[in-house]
């Protein structure tokens, strides 16, 4: 039996309009909300990123974090 999808927690976030925008598209293209689309990828997290990958990727984006704010 499958489990019960309850949104139960609600926090304030930023992200950029990039983000946002990807967000938006692939809740979209799965038929979900952004809420559940956020769920969807953060309880699947291990098995929809590839650990190489996402540590390189992370790198990326912490090197340039500081610029992107300005």
């Amino acid at each position: 039996m499958p489990k019960r999808l309850r949104l139960t927690r609600r926090f304030p976030v930023a992200m950029s309009e990039d983000g946002y925008r990807k967000l938006k598209r692939f809740a979209a293209e799965a038929g979900l909300d952004e809420g559940e689309a956020l769920s969807f990828l953060f309880e699947n997290f291990e098995s929809v990123t590839h650990h190489d990958n996402l540590t390189h990727r992370l790198r990326l984006f912490n090197a340039e974090l500081e610029a992107r704010k300005k």
